[in-house]
């Protein structure tokens, strides 16, 4: 990363209790890898698993949104020991459903709190960031995902249907 570039990622790290969230850059593509080629991470997200080709490509693609947007995705990592939670952040929906909340975070991380606490930092930032509207999509059966969206006050906002699962929209106004 360029000099040029240090202070204007550095200004987009958000820290919370027990977690620092940093926008992605390459160093981050061993981690991304093992977690989005994961079944029991990405199996819920949207087109599911990746390719370690296709996570390198999402890598670029994230960078990239960071620059023109000045949001994103972030990787989370926890404060005290430094380990690589997962993620969390923004994306555009593909289905033009407007920027969506998202993360994704190990399984051992579930029922610590951690997801609530990075996307709960993440909602503050994007509506910081003018994001007027924030929608989240859970699958129904995900109830530990809806969970998490409720939690943090966002309201149900609609459904649809996708590869034969009910999706469940949230929205948060800022």
């Amino acid at each position: 990363m360029s000099a040029a570039m240090q202070p204007l990622r550095s200004s987009r790290i958000v820290n919370t209790e027990r977690l620092m969230m940093i926008p992605p850059g390459k160093e981050n593509l061993p981690d991304l890898i093992r977690l989005k080629g994961d079944e029991r991470v990405f199996g819920w997200m949207l087109h599911g698993t990746r390719s370690a080709e296709r996570t390198a490509e999402e890598l670029e693609d994230d960078i990239d949104f960071w620059a023109v947007r000045g949001y994103g995705t972030w990787c989370v990592f926890e404060r005290e020991t430094g380990a690589f939670l997962g993620i969390c952040g923004f994306m555009e929906r593909p289905d033009g459903r407007g920027v969506a909340l998202r993360y994704a975070l190990w399984p051992e991380c579930r029922g610590k709190g951690f997801a609530r606490e990075a996307a709960r930092a993440a909602l503050a930032f994007g509506h910081r960031a003018g994001l007027a509207r924030i929608i989240a999509v859970a699958r129904e059966e995900n109830l530990a995902s809806r969970a998490v969206l409720e939690d943090l006050g966002m309201a149900s906002a609609g459904e649809f249907r996708h590869q034969g699962h009910r999706m469940l929209v949230f929205e948060s106004r800022g």
